[in-house]
């Protein structure tokens, strides 16, 4: 009978360890928003930002993305959610360099370039506000699954827009990859952007 040296055992069973250990390491990360790796939408996106130049996704390859939809005369979600951005941005440190926050407005009649050059820097110099033409903006809201529609008196200028709250996260690849419901806290956020900027 052959008799296995005590230490060659333990030997065998730690390096069966490390290797166990090894796999479960390389799991899928484990974030706070809603991972949607994988997803057949939010692909395209040609807009306008707010200082006049032609944008497209591929623009911001290499940094990690976040997109929301909303308009400038929002009473509260989409200030909120912009407030929400920058204390992310803050909390980032220096890695907000490379996280570029898209604001894409559903109201083109009301949000011109002129406004939400104003409005959206406010919040963070650094962020973007996107607008385009109403059949633009209709095929974004379209490819990311948005929807928004004028409501109150739609008639004049007073008029208010429903619409869907959440953000999209892309990573430094330019692949969507989360979806953040909106109220999410900005250190759960700002959690989830430092994994996908470590490349995971």
């Amino acid at each position: 009978m052959l008799r296995i040296p005590f230490r060659s055992t333990c030997l065998a069973a730690v390096i069966a360890l490390s290797a166990l250990l090894a796999a479960c390491s390389d799991r899928s990360p484990v974030f706070h928003s809603t991972d949607i790796t994988g997803a057949d939408y939010g692909k395209t996106l040609a807009l306008t930002d707010h200082a006049g130049h032609a944008r497209t996704l591929a623009d911001f390859r290499g940094k990690a993305v976040t997109l929301f939809f909303g308009y400038t005369q929002c009473p509260d979600v989409c200030p909120t959610n912009l407030v929400t951005m920058a204390e992310v941005m803050r909390q980032l440190g220096a890695d907000a360099e490379r996280l570029q926050v898209l604001f894409v407005t559903v109201d083109p009649e009301r949000d011109t370039q002129a406004l939400l050059s104003q409005y959206v820097p406010a919040f963070d110099a650094r962020f973007l506000g996107l607008y385009g033409t109403a059949e633009q903006t209709a095929d974004v809201a379209r490819e990311f699954r948005v929807f928004y529609r004028k409501s109150g008196d739609t008639s004049g200028s007073t008029y208010t827009i429903d619409h869907s709250a959440g953000t999209y996260v892309f990573d430094p690849a330019g692949r969507l990859r989360l979806y953040v419901k909106h109220g999410e806290p900005a250190d759960k956020l700002a959690d989830d952007i430092r994994q996908l900027l470590a490349g995971r």
